[in-house]
């Protein structure tokens, strides 16, 4: 029986990754085809129907590597970071163009043209990833050009190989954004999303969900039973669940508690948490941030 995690390779009985043959068995082996996300936020479900689990979220312009379109839906894994999961074909396009910029703050639109006063024909989420062929002005707002004639506000862009510093300070940017199992956006998010959307933004490549996150990202620290030695941007787990060190005792983290992302004393959160989920099971330190301000 395979010990690979399915979340983060391709492959059922019928079915798999061509990149996976000899260490798999499956029925047939196929390579996959790349295409891109062409909606604001792709739904990842883990089953090939519109009332199945959601596991994740894509955003514009993420690239895919499809196996299976069927009845409406593919099976796809992330190119990003590697998530296997199926998700609407008609959220999906060929892919055109290199991304040249990104959004930069939490949300912004995109209008018919270079006019904020124009009617807006798109809302995206902080990482949504676009083709600019153009720059345009109107009453001294500029504006980034699509091919479309689209028009988004280009302050709220960036261009794609610039980066943030500071994760901690792209988190706290999504302080009162509603929780949502699964999410991964300026829209909705969870905890492990935070943390990986967050990473995104000062280009860190991070897994998904909160398991292999407490496994891969930086180093382990030890601390003790006071929870004295944390810092800004460390990373505290429990069963399911992880908070971002905003200083020496306070979190940020996406909780069921406020349902939403939210600022909390982390000896306050620890007490309301074991409880449930029992008291932390490992912190780690991804590296050194900027600090606030």
């Amino acid at each position: 029986m395979t010990t690979l995690d399915r979340r983060l390779n391709a492959f059922r009985p019928d079915l798999a990754d061509a990149r996976l043959k000899g260490e798999v068995q499956a029925d047939r082996f196929v390579e996959g085809r790349l295409m891109q996300v062409a909606v604001p936020v792709l739904d990842i479900r883990n089953a090939p129907r519109p009332d199945a689990g959601q596991d994740t979220q894509l955003l514009l312009g993420d690239r895919v590597r499809v196996f299976e379109e069927a009845e409406g839906f593919a099976w796809l894994q992330s190119e990003r970071d590697g998530y296997v999961g199926y998700a609407s074909s008609a959220g999906l396009a060929e892919i055109s163009g290199e991304p040249t910029h990104a959004v930069a703050v939490p949300r912004t639109f995109s209008y018919r043209e270079p006019d904020m006063k124009k009617p807006a024909t798109g809302c995206y989420s902080l990482g949504s990833r676009f083709h600019v062929v153009g720059s345009a002005e109107t009453r001294g707002v500029g504006y980034c050009v699509l091919a479309s004639g689209e028009a988004l506000v280009a302050s709220h862009l960036r261009p794609i190989d610039e980066v943030s510093g500071d994760f901690v300070a792209v988190a706290e940017t999504l302080e009162r954004t509603p929780y949502l199992w699964g999410g991964t956006s300026a829209f909705g998010i969870d905890c492990s999303g935070l943390v990986q959307l967050s990473m995104r933004m000062v280009g860190r490549t991070v897994l998904r969900d909160t398991d292999m996150q407490a496994r891969s990202i930086g180093e382990p620290i030890e601390i003790g039973d006071d929870l004295s030695g944390l810092r800004r941007g460390d990373l505290v787990f429990w069963k399911g669940h992880v908070a971002i060190m905003v200083d020496e005792e306070n979190i940020i983290h996406a909780n069921g508690h406020t349902m939403s992302v939210a600022r909390e004393p982390l000896r306050q959160a620890v007490d309301r948490i074991a409880y449930i989920y029992g008291k932390p099971t490992g912190f780690r330190r991804p590296y050194s941030v900027c600090s606030a301000g």
